[in-house]
């Protein structure tokens, strides 16, 4: 009889200690989108091998991505910073492996418009070298399903090279649709072949590989920059991180000893775009001490109006994450590089 008690505790406290466990590690299938991090640009940046050194601060903002647990799912309710989505809301159809493969692609590809952005302002020599094109996804229809994988950088089909996503794509068109085709592509950095036929695309309705594309190109300044953003990805650094190299290539001090946060993309020509999670990024650059925070003034058109009637644009979202917060951090709207260069050299 004592043995059965005994047993039965144990036992008892194994499912307890289950519980708890399955409480604060089970994943739900839900995500949360929270504050991230501000992060000092200048320790990314490099031009001419060199780290920026004048006093100040121009902060790159971030959000992170939280596995939803039910410990985490509860103690998001009520919280204005946190937002619980699910994966499909998040990732659409990719797996993680390949959402966060995308945002690497998207980072690498904020990086090369501040390049260019930065030195066009600036007046400085910069070249736009082609690489090949990249895939952003492959059909499961395609013939090259796991053969090639989102990341990779096609450079070669069937032996001929070229010079945009435009000429690789009408090349394909021609092709006869029993082709079959090699492709030479990179991955991590390796020359890899594979080859495969076309397939039917119903929403085309013509024949092609089965993937979504886009131009994988670098952009080389003189003098030369480096970026290097570790595992941060999206294109939301866009604005900050062509404010940094703006202010080392063109030696100008736009930080005057402040610290300066702020979000948004960056085109090639200098504009600035909206973003997601600017509220989780008013948060984190408050925290760190940001006394200004840039916010893309993206328009809000009739289009938008349709498809979203409640879209509010990313300054008056920065606006009310700012009141909520009751910070004297500054919200800036910024539609252009101009905008905040501007600025920052007014109010020095």
């Amino acid at each position: 009889m004592k043995f059965n008690k005994t047993r039965n505790k144990v036992f008892g406290a194994i499912f307890i200690f289950i519980i708890v466990v399955a409480f604060f590690m089970m994943p739900t299938g839900y995500y949360l989108e929270v504050p991230g991090t501000a992060e000092d640009t200048s320790q990314f940046v490099k031009v001419a091998g060199k780290h920026d050194k004048k006093k100040g601060n121009l902060l790159l903002t971030t959000v992170g991505i939280v596995t939803g647990t039910p410990f985490t799912m509860l103690k998001s309710l009520g919280n204005n910073f946190e937002t619980v989505y699910s994966q499909q809301d998040l990732m659409g159809d990719e797996n993680s492996q390949q959402y966060f493969q995308v945002q690497r692609y998207a980072m690498k590809s904020a990086q090369n418009n501040a390049i260019q952005a930065a030195y066009s302002k600036a007046d400085k020599q910069f070249t736009k070298k082609y690489l090949g094109v990249y895939v952003l996804n492959v059909t499961d229809n395609s013939d090259f399903k796991n053969k090639l994988e989102v990341g990779d950088t096609i450079t070669s089909i069937n032996g001929y090279h070229f010079n945009n996503a435009d000429q690789f794509i009408k090349y394909v068109k021609k092709q006869d649709k029993h082709s079959k085709v090699k492709i030479n592509f990179m991955r991590d950095d390796k020359q890899k072949s594979a080859s495969g036929k076309l397939v039917k695309l119903p929403s085309l309705k013509r024949y092609g590989l089965g993937i979504t594309l886009t131009d994988n190109t670098e952009a080389v300044g003189n003098p030369p920059t480096k970026i290097n953003a570790g595992n941060i990805g999206g294109p939301s650094a866009g604005l900050m991180f062509t404010l940094q190299v703006y202010s080392q290539v063109a030696n100008k001090d736009l930080k005057a000893g402040r610290t300066i946060a702020g979000t948004g993309t960056i085109d090639p020509d200098g504009t600035v775009g909206p973003i997601g999670g600017i509220e989780k990024k008013v948060y984190a650059a408050s925290e760190e001490g940001a006394t200004i925070f840039f916010a893309p003034d993206d328009p809000v058109t009739k289009e938008i109006k349709k498809y979203d009637p409640h879209y509010v644009n990313n300054y008056h979202l920065a606006l009310r994450a700012a009141k909520k917060l009751h910070t004297k951090m500054k919200i800036v709207p910024v539609k252009s590089l101009n905008d905040a260069i501007n600025y920052l050299e007014k109010t020095k």
